[in-house]
Parts: C-alpha cells; sequence; structure tokens
C-alpha cells in the first residue's frame, strides 16, 4: 500500500501512520459499551414528559390513567413514554386486575432526578447572582 500522493515525503504519514490514526479515531470516536449506555440512559431522560412521569413516581406507585390525569396527557402518549422507560428499566409495572401499577424500578432514580433539581439550583442561582450583578451596574 504506497501512501497517498499528499503525504509523499512527509513524516508521519505512511501507512502504518495512516492506520494508527484511523485505530485512534475510531478508539476516540466509538463509545464503550458503558458509555453508549449511559448515553441511552440519558436520551430517556431528555423527554420533559418522561422526567414529569418519573417525578410523579417518586412519591407512590400509580396508575397509567392517574398519570395521565395529572400529566394532562392522552392514554397512549403516557403509555409510549412508559414504554419508554420501562425499555431502560428505569420503571417496573405490576397488574392488579385491569390495571397496571407503575413503580420506580430503582429508588436511584429519585436520587438522580434529586441531584439533577440541587445542580439546576446552582445554575439558577448563578444566574440570578449575575443578573444582580448587572442591574447593580446599570445604575452606575
Amino acid at each position: 500500500m504506497a501512501p497517498p500522493a499528499a503525504c509523499a515525503g512527509r513524516p508521519g504519514c505512511g501507512p502504518l501512520d495512516i492506520i494508527f490514526d484511523i485505530f485512534k479515531y475510531l478508539y476516540v470516536v466509538v463509545p464503550s459499551g458503558l458509555q453508549a449506555l449511559k448515553a441511552d440512559l440519558f436520551r430517556a431522560l431528555g423527554h420533559p414528559a418522561r422526567i414529569r412521569i418519573l417525578e410523579l413516581l417518586t412519591s407512590k406507585e400509580r396508575t397509567v390513567q392517574e398519570m395521565q390525569d395529572a400529566l394532562e396527557l392522552d392514554q397512549p402518549v403516557v403509555s409510549q413514554h412508559l414504554a419508554a422507560l420501562r425499555a431502560r428499566h428505569l420503571v417496573t409495572a405490576r397488574k392488579h386486575g385491569t390495571l397496571a401499577y407503575y413503580t420506580l424500578r430503582s429508588r436511584l432514580v429519585a436520587e438522580l432526578l434529586r441531584v439533577a433539581r440541587e445542580l439546576l439550583g446552582h445554575r439558577l442561582t448563578e444566574s440570578q447572582s449575575m443578573l444582580r450583578a448587572l442591574r447593580r451596574e446599570k445604575h452606575r
């Protein structure tokens, strides 16, 4: 395999260097299995309705109808979001008669939501501080 004409005579541009660059690119760009799982988790959390569903479930188990009423969403929409959350093992369902009761699969989901609220609270506090500083600057 001859190096491309653009590489002729340049150090670090031989066939092995090109192959190493490709492997370096693959190593950096392709996420590990764990990173892919984390990304999938955050994609599942990336919809406001799913966050609201999880927040509802932090206090107690609920039926689809209860969530539908609380969220003011249609049943197919709630069911679709619940299916996405079940697929990521964030919620679980138990049947009782004709009703399905949903609950968080782990209390760690509630903890994740709490940490997210805390993180956003810090960010908003910082924004408020900057806004106050800007207003004080305006009055000078």
